[in-house]
């Protein structure tokens, strides 16, 4: 292997994210770049650089027939694949700007950005979204084609005009000369529409300097190396995926697997064996209560040995981290790793080297337990303005509580009322068409205003402790941050989602949404028909969970108690508009659709 395949390039000699691509070329043409499984020969397919870059001047062709000029948005609505990348680089290649969306997104939610954005162009899955293209697109009038990598089953006349599949696309424009463009680091790369939970997505500007130098602040963190084998799976219209699941493996010559759903993850896991994962909370969460369901079901000889395992896990690990010093019973650990450890570790693939958390705060505990029994996981922070890694814990240096420190290049600090600024050159440049929110968020000496609170320990590791906007305050003037008790409520399997409130009231209640199977369980205990409706609202199962709410939050404080429920069975979702793309609780649209339940829940006090 040379010396430039093994060694990360740099963002000073690359200037932009099309001459990482070009330079990773040039470094290892013939080394795998991709795997993603072929569903017509029911096997996984691998890509050479070489073989993606032919593809992305193919592309170019085609984009370039199109007439479009720098600037000029182009849409992608894919799955995580590799031709996300080639649609990508191609279009960075022409001074393009890439605005990804969200294979699962709300049509009237894809077509508002689309419109917001100006995109001239549509790349479309095929499979998952013609029978949601007319609302996608009726009402993005900028938009001149739309093509599809896979062809309608019925066809689609009222786009015979700007409709295309990818094949016949692609033919059609060989030959095309690709015109050449003079790039920039400055230039814009791409448009990254945020969430929204607390109103309309918002266009975040990013330039190719900004998610350049971001991919490569974050790959000196940890010994990476070109034998990584990461696990795409979260969303690469998320840009904690974009920038540290596409962008820093390309910086350091590793391979890229896309995995074919979450629910194949389990067995992806295993034919693949990676190195490297970048995920949100939400799958450790699941995990962790897959592991819990199987305890269950097992004996109380098996949930003990479980819990030394981890504990036993957890002093090793603080050992290794200068926290803790040796003890005796650390001896055990090549029998519990055996007996406990290894069974998790390997369902992970076995060859786990690092499992990166972002883009929401992981319960503690959970991190814990996953630590403890040898699963190095590493907590992050950042937000898709700052490109998006702001913190991480490092490998010799992992407090997993916390969101670690910052990368290097990137200044933080702690404002007023605790909040978290973070300064670099990874900043947005500015919100798309707003410049109020862009004044709102960056302030005139370039800090970034995240938001969020935090507070900082003695040896640089940061904690988020709460967020400004959501802390509810009682009406007896106690602040509650309500996020790490949402967290720990849903440490019980009971709970599938959970939400908070009491904003000016005299104590909090809760909105739960229970899991289906555990209910139906816990019915049966009560000896109460969990079919029923009026089930939810018996005194004797209200009664009964709030006990069980009350033992998951009995570390906190007094008056962060939960006095009252309203009890769920329908999941929250994206389509009825209660989650963003990215399962975030869009907190302000829950309390409007539960306004009535929520002042019921303190009619008692208010008559009293």
């Amino acid at each position: 292997m040379t010396p430039a395949s093994s060694t990360p390039l740099h963002p000073d000699t690359l200037g932009t994210l099309c001459g990482l691509f070009r330079a990773r070329v040039a470094a290892t043409p013939d080394q795998v770049a991709y795997r993603q499984f072929d569903d017509a020969s029911k096997n996984w397919v691998s890509f050479t650089w070489a073989q993606v870059a032919f593809e992305v001047l193919r592309w170019q062709a085609a984009l370039a027939k199109e007439g479009l000029v720098p600037g000029d948005r182009v849409a992608v609505m894919l799955k995580n694949s590799v031709e996300w990348v080639i649609f990508d680089q191609a279009a960075l290649g022409l001074g393009l700007v890439t605005v990804p969306l969200y294979l699962d997104d709300r049509p009237d939610n894809a077509a508002y950005i689309l419109d917001h954005a100006d995109a001239r162009l549509l790349l479309v899955e095929g499979k998952f979204q013609h029978r949601k293209l007319a609302e996608i697109a009726g009402s993005a009038h900028s938009l001149q084609r739309i093509v599809s990598l896979v062809a309608p089953e019925n066809g689609l006349a009222d786009w015979s005009t700007r409709f295309a599949v990818a094949a016949d696309w692609l033919a059609g424009a060989a030959g095309t000369a690709i015109p050449e463009r003079h790039l920039s680091a400055d230039m814009l790369a791409s448009l990254v529409y945020t969430s929204g939970t607390t109103g309309r997505p918002k266009g975040v500007m990013l330039t190719h300097e900004n998610l350049l130098w971001n991919a490569y602040y974050s790959s000196q963190c940890a010994d990476f190396g070109p034998h990584e084998v990461f696990l795409s799976f979260l969303p690469m219209s998320h840009t904690l995926e974009r920038t540290g699941g596409y962008y820093l493996p390309m910086l350091i010559g590793a391979e890229v697997a896309y995995a074919r759903s979450i629910a194949q993850l389990a067995q992806d896991l295993q034919e693949i064996r990676p190195t490297v994962l970048v995920s949100v909370p939400r799958i450790y969460e699941r995990v962790h209560t897959r592991i819990l369901d199987s305890l269950e079901k097992k004996g109380v000889a098996a949930r003990l040995l479980f819990r030394l395992a981890v504990w036993v896990g957890w002093r090793r690990f603080e050992r290794s981290q200068g926290r803790a010093r040796w003890t005796p019973e650390q001896l055990l650990w090549p029998v519990l790793e055996k007996l406990v450890a290894g069974n998790v570790t390997e369902k992970l693939g076995g060859q786990l080297n690092m499992a990166i958390s972002g883009g929401a705060a992981l319960c503690p505990q959970i991190a814990r337990v996953f630590v403890g029994l040898g699963v190095p996981i590493f907590q992050g922070y950042g937000l898709t303005e700052a490109s998006p890694v702001v913190t991480v814990n490092r490998p010799d240096s992992n407090v997993p509580s916390s969101i670690g420190q910052p990368l290097p290049g990137v200044e933080v600090r702690i404002g007023d009322d605790d909040e978290l600024l973070t300064r670099s050159r990874c900043l947005m440049r500015g919100y798309w068409k707003n410049e109020e929110a862009t004044r709102a968020m960056i302030d005139a000496e370039g800090w970034l205003h995240t938001g969020d609170q935090a507070r900082v320990d003695a040896d640089g590791h940061y904690t988020i402790i709460g967020r400004i906007k959501d802390i509810i305050v009682l009406n007896n003037g106690e602040k509650v941050p309500p996020s790490d008790m949402e967290s720990a409520l849903l440490l019980d399997p009971l709970f599938e989602q959970v939400m908070i409130v009491g904003e000016g009231k005299p104590y909090l209640a809760a909105l739960v949404v229970l899991n289906e199977e555990h209910w139906r369980t816990f019915a049966a205990t009560l000896h109460v028909d969990p079919a029923q409706p009026a089930t939810l609202r018996d005194p004797k199962v209200v009664k009964t969970l709030t006990k069980h709410v009350a033992h998951q939050l009995k570390h906190f404080p007094g008056y962060a108690q939960i006095r009252r429920l309203h009890l769920e069975l329908t999941p929250w979702t994206v389509d009825d508009g209660l989650l963003t793309p990215t399962l975030k609780v869009k907190r302000n649209q829950v309390l409007d659709r539960y306004r009535a339940v929520v002042e019921a829940m303190y009619a008692d006090f208010a008559r009293g």
